[in-house]
C-alpha cells in the first residue's frame, strides 16, 4: 500500500493566509492522486478556534478528497481513552490533532469536527485499521499536547501493534534528539517498541531518520510560518511504500524562503544597506513569484554608529512590493555602546552606582537627540529597569530598536 504523508498545514495562518491553504490544498491533490492513503500528523488548523470562513474553507478542501474512489477503506477503529469504536468514514485519510489543535480535555476541537463530518478519521488516542486488497496497516495515533503528559499518556494507553497488519505509530511531539531543550521532551528510545513507521509531525523542517531500527520520518509543514534556515527547502509531503519499505519526498510549488547571512567589520550604514541590496537582488533574480527575504545581519558598525542607525526600514520598504521582508541587526555591536558597557562595568566614576551611570549614559544619549525638556532622564531609566517592568517594557523596546522581523507587505 502507498501511504501519504502530509503535515502542519495551518489553515488560516495569518501572516501568509492563501498559501495555508492553497499550498496543503495542492498537496493533499497530489497525495491522494499517488497514494492509497492519507496520514497528517496534526495541526491542520493554525488556531484552537478557527474563524468560520477558514473551518468553512478548510472543510470544502476535505470535501473534494471525500468525493474520490477510494480502494482502500477504514475496517475498524478503537478508541482507547474510551473503548468505544464509533466512526464516520471509510475513507482512508488518518489523523492526529496538533498542538495548534489542543483544547481543554473532553471538549471537541476543530479537527473532530472534521472526522464528526465524515472527512477523515481522528485517531487521537486510538487505532485505526484500513484495507486494500488484504493488506492491513494499522496506525495509532498520540494527539499533540503538553509535553509532561506524553510519557504518562502513553503509559497509561499501552499501545500495541496489530498483529497481522503494517503498524505505524503516529504522533505531534518534540523529541529531545531532535530539540534538545529540555528533560520533558520525549526520548525516540522510549516510543513503544514493535511497530513498522514511525511518523511525526510539530517539527516544520523535513526529518528521515530511525527509531528501534524503523524509519522515523517527518515531512515538515506545507507552509513558511517560522522563517528559519531549516524552512529553505522545497515543502511537500512524504510518500511511502509499505511493499518494499521506500519512500520518496514530493515537492509541490511553495513560496521559496531565503535567509542570507551578512557579516560586516566596523561598517557604516550605507555600506550595510548596500551589501544588503545585493543580496536582495541576486535572490530576486532566482524567484518566481514573491519570495521570503530574511536578512540576518552580524557583525561591528563603524565609530559613531549605533544600531538605530541602521537601514532597515529603509531597505524593508523598498523592497516590500517584491519580497515580503524580514531584517534582524540582533547580531551587530556598536564599537561605542560595547565602550560604554565597558564602562558601566569598569569605570564606575567615583562613588556612582552602576544605576547611576546608567542614567547619566541615557540622559547623555536624550540630550543628543534634544529630549532632556520634556523627559526626566533619571525616571526613566528607573522605570525600564525596574523589576516589575523589565519583561514588558524593556523587552519591547529592544526588541523595536534591534530586532526587525515582521514582514512586509
Amino acid at each position: 500500500m502507498k501511504i501519504a504523508i502530509v503535515s502542519d498545514m495551518h489553515f488560516g495562518y495569518e501572516r501568509f493566509y492563501e498559501d495555508s491553504f492553497t499550498q496543503a490544498e495542492k498537496a493533499l491533490a497530489m497525495a491522494s492522486s499517488m497514494a492509497d492513503m492519507i496520514l497528517i500528523p496534526g495541526d491542520v488548523f493554525d488556531k484552537r478556534f478557527p474563524k468560520p470562513d477558514v473551518l468553512a474553507r478548510g472543510m470544502r478542501i476535505f470535501s473534494e478528497l471525500s468525493n474520490r474512489e477510494w480502494k482502500a477503506k477504514v475496517v475498524s477503529y478503537t478508541n482507547l481513552l474510551n473503548g468505544k469504536e464509533k466512526n464516520h468514514t471509510t475513507i482512508p485519510i488518518v489523523a492526529v490533532s496538533g498542538t495548534h489543535e489542543r483544547v481543554a480535555e473532553g471538549k471537541e476541537n476543530a479537527l473532530m469536527l472534521l472526522g464528526i463530518a465524515g472527512m477523515l478519521v481522528d485517531t487521537s488516542e486510538s487505532v485505526t485499521v484500513v484495507e486494500m486488497d488484504g493488506e492491513k496497516v494499522a496506525v495509532f495515533g498520540l494527539g499533540g499536547t503538553s509535553e509532561e503528559r506524553v510519557k504518562p499518556l502513553l503509559e497509561s494507553l499501552d499501545p500495541k501493534p496489530v498483529s497481522g497488519a503494517f503498524n505505524i505509530f503516529m504522533f505531534h511531539q518534540s523529541t529531545y534528539e531532535l530539540l534538545p531543550f529540555s528533560d520533558e521532551f520525549i526520548r525516540e528510545e522510549e516510543l513503544p517498541n514493535g511497530y513498522d513507521l514511525y511518523v511525526d509531525g510539530h517539527i516544520h523542517s523535513r526529518v528521515e531518520r530511525k527509531v528501534h531500527g524503523k524509519p522515523f520520518l517527518i515531512p515538515g509543514s506545507t507552509v513558511l510560518t517560522q522563517l528559519k534556515d531549516g524552512e529553505q527547502e522545497s515543502k511537500g509531503f512524504i510518500l511511502f511504500d509499505t511493499s518494499t519499505g521506500r519512500h520518496e519526498f514530493v515537492q509541490i510549488g511553495s513560496r521559496q524562503l531565503a535567509v542570507r547571512k551578512i557579516e560586516v567589520k566596523d561598517a557604516k550604514p550605507k555600506a550595510i544597506e548596500e551589501k544588503c541590496e545585493e543580496e536582495i537582488e541576486e535572490v530576486l533574480e532566482k524567484s518566481s513569484g514573491k519570495p521570503v527575504i530574511r536578512i540576518v545581519l552580524e557583525g561591528t558598525i563603524a565609530n559613531g554608529f549605533t544600531i538605530v542607525d541602521m537601514p532597515v526600514r529603509q531597505v524593508m520598504q523598498r523592497y516590500a512590493g517584491k519580497a515580503y521582508m524580514s531584517m534582524d541587526v540582533s547580531g551587530l555591536k556598536s564599537v561605542e555602546s560595547e565602550r560604554s558597557m565597558e564602562e558601566l562595568r569598569a569605570n564606575r566614576s567615583g562613588n556612582q552606582s552602576i544605576r547611576e551611570l546608567g542614567a547619566s549614559m541615557l540622559n547623555a544619549k536624550l540630550k543628543e537627540q534634544k529630549f532632556t525638556d520634556s523627559i526626566d532622564a533619571i525616571a526613566l531609566f528607573n522605570m525600564l529597569t525596574s523589576e516589575g517592568n523589565k519583561d514588558s517594557i524593556v523587552k519591547k523596546v529592544l526588541a523595536e530598536l534591534l530586532k526587525e522581523d515582521s514582514a512586509a507587505e
